[in-house]
């Protein structure tokens, strides 16, 4: 990246509670306090209204889906306009009857949408039963230009397919960002943490690296 463009980014971490209110409110007073410290581009987690809550097949769970736009992309759009940042807001979107996806939205410094991603690598394993609720996603993989930068956004599994990471800096990006909700099963840190935590490490530096880009 050219050094006189540079920016600065934050990633939001925050616990989460079975009440998307709160949990929407919790990540607005993040995104205002990374504005203030200077963050252009602010990255939210995946599926940051509610706890991780593909850990269990449960057919109530649809009912924290939204439609994009919708509730909170209108929130997150005032939030960008009264804080000039860029945000990325990953969402349960309801995008029809039967259809679901998990996915983001890139919410421009004036507030705009400009651009939207549905994660296209699901999985299902034990505690990771994705299958169940979101359907791959159909958009492809891009970047979308903003008032601060070109990003581009993948979703938490998407990290390891070294494709998409190349087709997002092939459309652009200079900073690649993945939100996500887990890290590893609780029951599987003692003996395979470490392993685990270096794979991705260097799965992602691999990204950067191959690509010439930021990964976040």
């Amino acid at each position: 990246m050219d050094t006189d463009h540079a920016y600065k980014i934050a990633l939001v971490q925050m616990a989460c509670s079975p009440e998307p209110a709160r949990n929407l409110e919790r990540a607005t007073a993040r995104v205002r306090e990374a504005a203030r410290a200077g963050a252009r581009v602010v990255c939210l987690p995946e599926l940051f209204l509610s706890p991780y809550f593909c850990q269990r097949e449960d057919a109530r769970c649809f009912d924290l889906a939204e439609p994009i736009p919708g509730p909170t992309t209108g929130a997150m759009g005032a939030l960008g306009r009264e804080t000039g940042a860029v945000i990325i807001v990953p969402l349960f979107e309801k995008r029809g009857p039967g259809l679901y996806h998990n996915s983001l939205v890139v919410i421009d410094a004036d507030g705009s949408i400009a651009g939207r991603y549905r994660k296209m690598h699901i999985p299902d394993d034990p505690s990771y039963y994705e299958k169940y609720y979101f359907t791959p996603g159909d958009l492809g993989f891009t970047a979308w230009k903003t008032h601060h930068g070109c990003v581009g956004t993948l979703i938490c599994w998407d990290q390891w397919y070294p494709e998409a990471a190349r087709m997002a800096a092939l459309a652009g990006a200079e900073v690649i960002f993945y939100p996500t909700a887990i890290g590893w099963h609780p029951a599987e840190k003692a003996s395979e943490g470490a392993r685990q935590f270096d794979a991705w490490r260097t799965v992602q530096r691999g990204h950067a690296v191959a690509n010439g880009v930021y990964v976040a």
